[in-house]
């Protein structure tokens, strides 16, 4: 069975720049069986309702502004997949969760930057997931849990987010070495939950975390971890680190 993940996406730059988080990706894509489709959840895919991506070919989409030249070049083909997107709304239905099919729907960068290092040959048929934030932590994580069974047919399940995401508090010159107390101490405190697994706690994390709100002006980069975490098993750490001071670059694997 293949476990799901959740994903700290970071800048676009990751793509061109993998700093350390790259090569993280690459051994766990490495360490897996090659699955046979991917089901993600993407920061940048917020909706009011549930939504799946049923384009057959999607196009990759430089959802961003301000970066170099090179980075709008790149590509990631991978095809869609209509049959298993239609699974996937069965799936959701079956648990109360009502979802329609996205025709058109292209790869935002929290789809395409992550799978272009895990997976560079785009040989993967990759079905999207919206992420209705109203909903919050909650509805997450039956989203994860209606669909986890996918993982037993070779499905791999993804969040795509940040562990620590206010873009306001970055300094973009920064090394990895340097990371701000407050980021720290919320990235620490969601590993202890996740670690008890303390759903409670989790699902009232922005009242209970430390520097909740500092860290997460608005919660979509973290509510894929809620995702990953209802479609998976036991929680592990894959990778640890900060980038530009305040960016969390975890990676954590379910199962």
């Amino acid at each position: 069975m293949l476990p799901s993940l959740y994903i700290s996406h970071g800048s676009p730059m990751l793509a061109l720049e993998p700093g350390a988080s790259g090569p993280a990706l690459v051994r766990l894509a490495a360490e897996l069986p090659k699955p046979r489709a991917i089901v993600i959840v993407s920061a940048h895919w917020e909706s009011n309702e549930l939504l799946v991506s049923g384009n057959p070919q999607p196009e990759t989409w430089h959802d961003f502004g301000g970066f170099p030249k090179a980075l709008f070049e790149v590509q990631y083909p991978a095809p869609g997949d209509p049959q298993l997107a239609a699974e996937v709304v069965e799936w959701l239905k079956r648990s109360d969760l009502p979802a329609r099919i996205d025709t058109k729907r292209p790869f935002d960068h929290g789809v395409w930057v992550p799978l272009s290092l895990m997976y560079p040959q785009a040989d993967i048929p990759v079905v999207q997931v919206s992420l209705p934030t109203r909903g919050g932590p909650a509805l997450q994580t039956r989203v994860g849990r209606a669909l986890g069974s996918l993982r037993e047919q070779g499905v791999l399940l993804i969040g795509s987010g940040s562990i620590t995401h206010n873009l306001r508090e970055l300094d973009w010159h920064a090394g990895p070495e340097s990371v701000e107390p407050w980021a720290r101490e919320f990235r620490d405190w969601m590993i202890e939950k996740l670690e008890a697994n303390d759903e409670a706690a989790l699902h009232d994390y922005r009242q209970q975390a430390p520097n909740a709100v500092r860290n997460h002006p608005s919660d979509e980069h973290l509510l894929p971890l809620y995702f990953a975490r209802g479609a998976g098993g036991t929680f592990s750490v894959s990778h640890k680190g900060f980038t530009m001071g305040a960016l969390g670059m975890d990676i954590y694997r379910f199962g």
